[in-house]
């Protein structure tokens, strides 16, 4: 089992001079039996050095390759597991992280609409209605003039599916504990206004109103 193959070999009774010596050292290669030939091998040069795929993950111990050793070029995006680059998010799950850029084409793909009243000014025209769409879900807001003790309402545009709920709130004298206001009826199309009421008992005033829906 030769550990190192011999620079020069000696015969029995031959001279041995300062030369033979240093071609002993140095021509000196490492042998076959030096390595495992699984993880190290010898080159054509009788050096020792690693085979190719030769190191495993047994050969690492926990914790052994930091952070600061890893150049950034090394690591890729098929480096990375449990990481999706999916721009519809069809295969996100519970447990995957999602690319920035994924993330941002996702958003961005929802969508968002406003629709707004003709008054740059705002709400300014009893009965102007506005909306705001992100993606699916929708928000149609407005006023309304309430000059009878129930008042019907319709949006200009109906829900296209389905209506979440309906807020209204007095928009004249909210300090006033008599004057209150609330939707009796809600649906796609519109809804129902009833109780608003001024000290006198008479229904009057103007109602801003907020519905969500998709």
């Amino acid at each position: 089992m030769a550990i190192i193959n011999k620079g020069t070999a000696f015969s029995n009774g031959e001279q041995l001079s300062a030369s033979k010596l240093n071609d002993l050292v140095d021509g000196a290669t490492f042998g076959t039996d030096s390595v495992d030939n699984s993880t190290t091998l010898v080159n054509a040069n009788g050096a020792i050095t690693v085979r190719d795929s030769g190191i495993t993950a047994a050969k690492l111990t926990a914790n052994s390759v930091t952070t600061a050793k890893i150049a950034d070029a090394n690591v890729t995006f098929e480096k990375l597991t449990d990481v999706i680059d999916d721009d519809t998010m069809d295969t996100a799950t519970d447990t995957t992280l999602a690319t920035s850029e994924s993330i941002k084409a996702y958003v961005d793909s929802l969508g968002l609409t406003t629709t707004l009243p003709s008054q740059s000014g705002g709400l300014s025209t009893e009965g102007e209605q506005g909306s705001i769409n992100v993606g699916p879900l929708i928000m149609k807001y407005g006023t309304i003039n309430s000059d009878s003790f129930t008042v019907s309402y319709s949006f200009t545009t109906a829900f296209p599916t389905a209506i979440i709920g309906v807020n209204a709130t007095v928009n004249e004298n909210v300090s006033s504990s008599s004057e209150t206001c609330s939707v009796i009826e809600q649906s796609t199309t519109g809804f129902d206004l009833t109780g608003y009421r001024g000290t006198s008992g008479n229904a009057v005033g103007r109602v801003f109103w907020q519905a969500f829906g998709y």
